[in-house]
């Protein structure tokens, strides 16, 4: 697919298509390729993890739209982005609270930086999927039913892929970072879990912890080989 010149990659030349809206009534979006979905990328889900949505519009940005095949959300936490936490604006941790069989209600914590406790608190949500954002998005994958989706994260540096596919083979060797079967915690609730109990392919591209444009050096370049030859 033919790129944009540099240029002109200060914009995204076409209007997304809303898929829901978040706690606080801003638009969840989807950029879609033509043709079938054969990859699903989104970022975002974490709002302490802005780099990934950086990461990903940069480059979808280099496209004159969509590649066929792909589909492409920004920011699966807009809320959480614009407030810098990593929950929604109800304080629920998303990633905790997708319909998985080992989704469980209470709290969740997690890490400010890598070197703190596991000790800032955050809800796993009333119910599964009590969260609208959540709700979208599994409304988006019935319909869109991607081959495979790639959700970005950071900071722990590997891809994780449950499965070992050929697509997470293809990511650690492109990226160097290790690929791992597992984070090496319980995750119960979260996107990967339940894509796996749907049978659905799931490889979360974890970035590394590193400075923002030595992040865009490294990994744009793999997004936007992803992005217009998902190979699944």
């Amino acid at each position: 697919m033919t790129r944009r010149p540099r240029s002109d990659w200060g914009t995204i030349p076409v209007v997304p298509r809303e898929y829901g809206r978040s706690v606080l009534g801003l638009p969840l979006e989807v950029w879609r390729g033509a043709g079938d979905c054969a990859l699903l990328v989104f970022a975002g889900i974490h709002g302490e993890e802005p780099e990934t949505t950086y990461a990903l519009s940069r480059a979808l940005r280099q496209f004159p739209a969509p590649p066929p095949h792909t589909a492409v959300v920004l920011a699966a936490n807009p809320d959480g982005l614009i407030r810098g936490t990593r929950g929604n604006a109800n304080g629920v941790d998303l990633n905790r609270n997708f319909p998985s069989v080992d989704w469980r209600s209470g709290e969740v914590t997690h890490r400010s930086t890598l070197g703190d406790p596991s000790d800032v608190r955050l809800s796993t949500g009333a119910h599964p999927a009590s969260e609208p954002e959540v709700r979208g998005l599994l409304t988006l994958i019935d319909e869109l039913a991607p081959r495979a989706v790639v959700a970005l994260h950071a900071p722990l540096a590997c891809i994780d892929d449950a499965n070992a596919s050929a697509l997470g083979h293809r990511l650690a060797t492109r990226t160097g970072m290790p690929l791992v079967r597992d984070v090496g915690y319980p995750t119960p609730g979260s996107f990967g879990s339940w894509g796996s109990d749907r049978g659905i392919p799931v490889v979360t591209y974890e970035f590394p912890l590193a400075a923002t444009e030595t992040l865009m050096r490294d990994h744009v370049p793999v997004l936007v080989e992803l992005l217009q030859d998902p190979g699944v």
